[in-house]
């Protein structure tokens, strides 16, 4: 039997040039509080909830703020979040992935979305591409977020597959050690020195066939 039974995949950075959007966002709320945040912050919070962002980058604030307090800012960076991805299209998803996504459907293999976006469904319908997907998961139903590996665990239970029948494809520090706590198959995307500790490393999501990605199964 394939070793290869299901892959799951992060949004943001994998499938979908969204992370800009990200970091847009988060930056008008730290602009109104007053707190530094740079693209650099932002790859280092990326695939962590977005109130455990806030809470850590409001550290460098002259005030203190309770739970409601980042409640709202949480909210609030994610209705400009929203306002940015209104204009989201197919055009967005990243090169080679949408053929990686067709010869994965055509091999009859399952896929499933595990984000830490409470808008995955949104960005998913807006790229076109949610009939490759069987499952995709919903952020508010998760207790811990990444870098616990919940999620993915969730997904590879919900699609009924072993976990080290499974793939799960991230490009930051926060899913990659997500992955590396389960049985399941990692790849990292990108160049950041967190995604090169993955089993299968990608510099750039054109270069992943499914062809390679069983030849690193073997």
């Amino acid at each position: 039997m394939e070793r290869l039974q299901a892959v799951i995949f992060d949004l943001d950075g994998v499938l979908a040039d969204t992370v800009h959007y990200h970091f847009l966002a988060t930056k008008k709320v730290a602009d109104l509080e007053g707190v530094p945040f740079t693209p650099e912050m932002n790859e280092a919070f990326q695939g962590m909830s977005r109130k455990h962002m806030i809470k850590e980058i409001v550290k460098e604030a002259p005030k203190a703020y309770i739970e409601s307090d980042l409640d709202k800012l949480a909210e609030l960076k994610n209705d400009y979040y929203k306002s940015y991805i209104k204009s989201l299209s197919s055009r967005d998803i990243l090169p080679g992935m949408l053929s990686f996504l067709n010869e994965l459907k055509e091999a009859d293999i399952p896929m499933a979305i595990a984000s830490s976006s409470s808008n995955a469904r949104t960005v998913v319908a807006r790229l076109g591409i949610e009939h490759f997907f069987q499952i995709i998961i919903n952020a508010k139903s998760i207790k811990k977020m990444k870098p616990d590996p919940e999620i993915f665990l969730t997904a590879a239970d919900r699609l009924k597959v072993p976990y080290d029948n499974c793939v799960a494809i991230e490009d930051s520090w926060a899913g990659i050690t997500a992955i590396k706590a389960t049985p399941m198959f990692s790849v990292g995307i990108g160049e950041s020195p967190a995604v090169r500790e993955a089993d299968l490393h990608i510099t750039h999501t054109q270069d992943l066939t499914l062809k390679r990605l069983r030849d690193a199964l073997i």
